[in-house]
């Protein structure tokens, strides 16, 4: 009899066994390529000796310290090295055990900071519209996801929503690239003077959206400007990297490629590659300052932030990128990737847009690429390709909702950075194979 309580119930799942580089291996020997990463996580693959040697050690030195007592050495350890390659003035690392804890905290540090400056009416978070930010009630309100929030919206806290950077989409066909950019971030401009530039505390965005959208890039400018606004009104920036961040994108943190650097920025996914659970949350020394100078205590926590095991495991993890040089490779591998995924389904009739950076690459499906029309919601689009891709051998990362929570149909790709130029063949000719059993006749 099964007790676990599933994702799905009327799901029936195979056992995962064992993990060989970029596959996963069920309990009936069948190897299926982690062409998602999961959902964007082993950036390493799921065998790294020097990871599994890591947290090996470390469990059996010290398996947990309370921080309410006890800091360890791995935790500062890898404090010290992503604030020595993080943007900006971010200064300080919250650690936390996943992306929806990490923008939790985030939100809640945003507000703390205006009460700690002597600004308790600063109060209103805007965030963007077909965004993700988590699962917990705060993350959930901060996302734009309208199918997500739908049945906890009676729960949720008021967010501002404005319009995300996505220039397939949204568009107009006369204006340039930069100038749909500007225009819609200056969108946070306008909600800001609607709600009253004293009550706005944060701006919450994924430089490069997830699993809303589809790894829906910003346009050139499109961040410098939102930067700009929110320094002209005091408003924090806050960037969720969650997904797209620690490498995935071809640079450690996503935001490097935008020019800008957030007050405050969140990760996960990739920092802990699936060896551990772990997330955080930075902050610039101005904002930990504020809460060092004043009060002194941040009124957040959780039982495992900064847990020995877990930093020991990121610590491995992004030695082993740097090490290796893993973020070029990812940068050089998603070129390809990118090549390949053009080569293929550049001109097939129902792909209408391939996009992203690095090693997350997104693929939306249209019924007319002219019109760029998405699907009927009823046909289950997405859930049909991941079905055949999986039974291919083949895991991949698709969803509904891309549009505005209720249509469109996307595939979400973000494979491990060792993946291999075969590797990429194999992703390509199952994706292929699943398309074909899922989309009507060309």
């Amino acid at each position: 009899m099964n007790h676990v309580f599933p994702r799905h119930t009327k799901a029936k799942l195979p056992t995962a066994v064992a993990g060989d580089g970029c596959y996963l291996i069920d309990a009936d020997g069948k190897r299926y390529l982690d062409g998602s990463g999961g959902a964007a996580v082993s950036c390493l693959g799921h065998s790294d000796a020097a990871v599994i040697k890591a947290v090996q050690d470390q469990v059996a030195q010290l398996a947990f310290a309370h921080t309410g007592f006890l800091t360890s050495e791995p935790a500062e350890a890898l404090a010290d090295l992503l604030i020595s390659k993080a943007p900006g003035t971010l200064d300080r690392v919250y650690f936390v055990s996943g992306g929806s804890e990490a923008t939790e905290a985030a939100i809640k540090l945003a507000r703390q900071y205006h009460l700690e400056r002597g600004a308790p009416e600063r109060r209103h978070l805007i965030a963007r519209r077909q965004s993700y930010h988590g699962n917990t009630l705060g993350a959930l309100a901060a996302g734009g996801n309208a199918w997500r929030r739908q049945q906890f919206d009676p729960l949720l806290i008021g967010v501002s929503h404005i319009a995300p950077c996505y220039e397939y989409a949204d568009r107009d066909g006369g204006e340039s690239s930069y100038d749909y950019g500007q225009r819609v971030a200056n969108e946070l401009e306008t909600e800001i003077l609607r709600l009253g530039p004293e009550t706005v505390m944060a701006f919450m965005a994924e430089p490069v959206v997830g699993a809303t959208s589809g790894a829906v890039p910003a346009v050139q400018g499109y961040f410098k400007r939102i930067r700009e606004i929110c320094d002209q009104y005091g408003v924090l920036l806050i960037l969720d990297e969650v997904m797209c961040g620690m490498g995935r994108t071809g640079h450690l943190f996503a935001c490097e490629a935008d020019g800008v650097a957030p007050d405050i920025l969140c990760i996960a996914k990739g920092l802990g590659a699936g060896y551990q659970p772990i997330g955080a949350m930075l902050c610039s020394a101005d904002i930990y300052a504020a809460v060092a100078d004043g009060s002194g205590f941040f009124q957040h926590g959780h039982t495992y932030i900064g847990h020995p095991v877990a930093t020991a495991a990121g610590l491995a993890v992004v030695q082993q990128m740097l090490d290796r040089d893993l973020i070029s490779r990812c940068q050089t591998m998603g070129e390809m990737l990118q090549f390949a995924l053009v080569e293929r389904f550049g001109d097939h009739p129902f792909v209408g847009d391939i996009r992203g950076r690095g090693l997350f690459r997104g693929l939306e499906l249209v019924t007319d690429r002219e019109k760029k029309t998405p699907f009927d919601p009823s046909l289950g689009l997405a859930a049909k390709v991941k079905k055949a891709a999986f039974e291919a051998g083949l895991i991949c990362y698709p969803m509904s909702g891309t549009r505005d929570g209720r249509l469109g149909d996307h595939i979400l790709l973000a494979p491990p950075f060792i993946l291999s130029e075969d590797q990429i063949t194999e992703l390509v000719d199952k994706l292929d194979h699943a398309l074909e059993a899922s989309l009507p006749a060309k």
